[in-house]
């Protein structure tokens, strides 16, 4: 048992456990608070205890002080101040058992919380992990697809709607009990505690296989720091000058991703070892986000400030150079469309609501672990604007440098249909197949697709009829559209798109960079949802940071490796589409009543108000009551009716190639073979790549219809 010396100096006085149980401490730590009865019961234990010990301190500098002037008097006295100095010890002795406090609880009740160092680390944390790779996709192409400018409007409405008040709700909650993602809800209600580990659950089994996208990155870069780039041409044989058979029936962009990156195989059931050559770059993923880690969030803090600004600065130095493109002022000229019947589409509506969900990163834990980490006096409402407008603006600024780049991409992929055209239409007319008049002008130098389009419209109607039955048509408008057929595709015409700029090495690097950038500040507010978890429910593992961030690491690391197997593409995209998006939408909406309903919405902002020592706007009260929660059963009775109606498909690479009929246009013929979409679990399913250029063509193939649109997410 520790002496009344020890006890003093190890316990808090009353005023100073007050403190810290309501909000501040010393600046840079905060006690880590546990169960408040127990909390309380030793605080007056203790404050009971210091006030005997100064007594007796008291009363012992008394007698001492007596002793010595009774010395020089000559009258000599015994001084004893046992019974004294023993008050403190019989008042333990009378304390009633349910007062008395382990030496376990004690340890974890006055444990010190670290703090983000400032509130400019803490921010860029926030913004880091919501700004998603494949949100900022998602959002290019659900524009184009629903209406433009409408759709930019209902995605703002659903913004205020739920995405604010349950990003500030997950942040307060964060903030206010002190806890990660798993305690937080078992405090405001333990019959509401399952949320928290089926939250921890989805982010575990999200960052396996999201970290593999930064594996795929790395692998790219390395790929970059070559002349020319590897996906720009197709291999040649060895001992040959012909071209790879397989790669020449689709494009080198589609070959280079499934064959050389993924080695995919053909079938889901297909087994196979992880790939070598994404293995190291996975290692490489894990040890870079380890490194930013390891030292707890001094080191997360300080990475921040590179992680966050250096793709913002990248995607400026892109939009300013894509505007200067050929065919980026008509990739520009959809961003200022807009579609009124899209205003009244509830499928659009629905697909806005699950798109800011996903943006915002709700319901996976990360925000509400990174929330614990702030001072309860932080006004989290404002950051919760501020992290939505961020959001919201970055998308805005990746749409416009995105449909500028599919603007170019589209015009040099038409230049290049209309050249292959003439080319084409100049042997059959040599042949005899073709008479004179459909011979194509000699010179496409200055611009084919115009030159070409204006002398096929000029041709008589048999004529013209005779030239398109032996060559597609190319069509600028047509081809930028068919990026609307899948948002997986605006990655591939991304990458292809690259390939064609002046010094495409060096935009092809800085392209990946800033992936690889986005992609790994996303992945450490993911991991710190699953390591400060981990240390609020054990409390061995506080004192070993390091160890617990290297042994998850390393756990991560080999499920990932499923991931890169042969099929485990395959895997990766029916995750993304079917998996992700049901479970997250039942936690928020779980999270949603834990605060409105379990512990109060009022009485919760009261508490806010109190800390912050000024009124919330009741505002957040009601749409926490009622908006909210009917939005998100909304979106969840449309999620489940539409996942129940269709089939579960995935795109896979084909390598049993088919030949085609003699008649089929080339283009079809260059894209065709490759191709094959499959139902699961019975057949294998098909691959997101540039094979989507060809929707169109392929309308009698129902596959891709099937295809979620309000799921994916990366």
């Amino acid at each position: 048992m520790k002496t009344e010396a020890q006890a003093s100096e190890s316990y808090p006085t009353k005023a100073s456990s007050t403190e810290l149980n309501l909000s501040e401490s010393a600046p840079g730590s905060q006690t880590w608070e546990d169960k408040g009865i127990a909390t309380w019961s030793l605080t007056a234990w203790v404050s009971e205890a210091q006030a005997s010990e100064t007594q007796a301190a008291k009363a012992q500098a008394w007698e001492i002080h007596a002793s010595e002037a009774q010395s020089r008097a000559s009258q000599p006295r015994q001084t004893s101040v046992l019974p004294v100095a023993a008050a403190p010890a019989l008042k333990w002795k009378l304390l009633p058992e349910n007062v008395q406090v382990s030496e376990k609880e004690t340890s974890k009740a006055l444990f010190t919380r670290p703090l983000w160092s400032n509130k400019v680390e803490y921010m860029l944390a926030q913004v880091g992990y919501s700004m998603r790779a494949g949100s900022l996709w998602r959002f290019s192409f659900l524009w184009l697809r629903n209406g433009g400018c409408s759709f930019l409007i209902i995605y703002t409405v659903m913004m205020f709607l739920i995405g604010i008040p349950l990003l500030f709700l997950e942040m307060a909650a964060g903030q206010r009990m002190r806890q990660g993602s798993v305690g937080v809800w078992k405090l405001i209600g333990p019959w509401i505690g399952g949320v928290g580990y089926t939250s921890f659950m989805v982010c575990f089994i999200t960052g396996s296989y999201l970290n593999v996208v930064n594996a795929w990155t790395l692998f790219y870069l390395g790929q970059s720091f070559q002349f020319p780039l590897p996906w720009e041409k197709c291999p040649l044989l060895k001992n040959s000058s012909d071209f790879d058979p397989e790669c020449a029936r689709t494009t080198p962009s589609t070959y280079f991703w499934y064959r050389l990156t993924l080695k995919a195989s053909d079938r889901i059931e297909d087994g196979g070892p992880p790939v070598f050559s994404l293995s190291l770059p996975l290692l490489v993923a894990w040890c870079l986000i380890g490194a930013c880690m390891i030292k707890g969030l001094k080191s997360t803090g300080k990475v921040m400030y590179v992680l966050v600004p250096v793709p913002y600065f990248i995607v400026l130095c892109f939009l300013i150079r894509s505007l200067l493109l050929e065919g980026a002022v008509f990739g520009l000229q959809y961003l200022a469309f807009a579609k009124v019947s899209a205003m009244y589409n509830m499928n659009v509506w629905c697909q806005a609501g699950i798109l800011v969900l996903f943006a915002l990163g709700l319901g996976f834990g990360p925000i509400v672990s990174l929330s614990s980490h702030m001072h309860a006096s932080n006004n989290c409402l404002n950051d919760a604007f501020v992290v939505a407008l961020i959001n919201l603006v970055t998308m805005l600024l990746f749409t416009i440098f995105v449909f500028s780049v599919l603007g170019f991409w589209a015009t040099v992929i038409t230049h290049r249909c209309s050249e292959k055209n003439a080319e084409t239409l100049m042997k059959l007319v040599t042949l005899g197949k073709l008479p004179p008049e459909a011979q194509p002008p000699p010179n496409l130098l200055d611009n084919p697709t115009s030159i070409f389009t204006s002398w096929l419209n000029s041709l008589p109607q048999p004529i013209k009829s005779m030239v398109l039955s032996h060559v597609p048509e190319c069509n600028l408008e047509k081809q930028f559209l068919k990026v609307k057929e899948a948002p997986g595709f605006a990655f591939l015409a991304f990458i292809e798109s690259m390939s064609f700029i002046p010094g495409s090495v060096f935009w092809s690097i800085l392209s990946f960079l800033m992936l690889l950038t986005i992609g790994l500040s996303t992945m450490i507010g993911i991991m710190q949802g699953i390591i400060t978890p981990l240390q609020d429910t054990f409390s061995c593992f506080r004192k070993y940071t390091k160890l617990l961030t290297v042994i998850v690491f390393v756990l991560m690391f080999l499920c990932g490796l499923f991931f890169i197997r042969p099929p485990g593409i395959y895997c990766f995209t029916l995750l993304v589409q079917y998996w992700t998006v049901l479970p997250i939408i039942i936690i928020v909406i779980f999270e949603n009543m834990a605060v409105a309903w379990a512990y109060g919405a009022r009485s919760f902002l009261a508490d806010l108000a109190t800390l912050w020592d000024h009124p919330i706007s009741p505002i957040i009260r009601w749409l926490w009551c009622c908006l909210s929660p009917v939005i998100l059963l909304v979106l969840l009775v449309t999620t489940v009716i539409h996942l129940s109606l269709k089939t579960v498909t995935y795109v896979a690479w084909n390598s049993s190639t088919v030949s085609l009929p003699p008649q089929t246009p080339d283009l079809l013929r260059e894209w065709g073979p490759d191709l094959s979409i499959h139902s699961w679990p019975k057949d294998p399913i098909i691959p997101f790549s540039d094979s989507l250029r060809l929707f169109s063509a392929l309308v009698p193939l129902p596959p891709f219809s099937s295809i979620s649109s309000l799921s994916w997410e990366l």
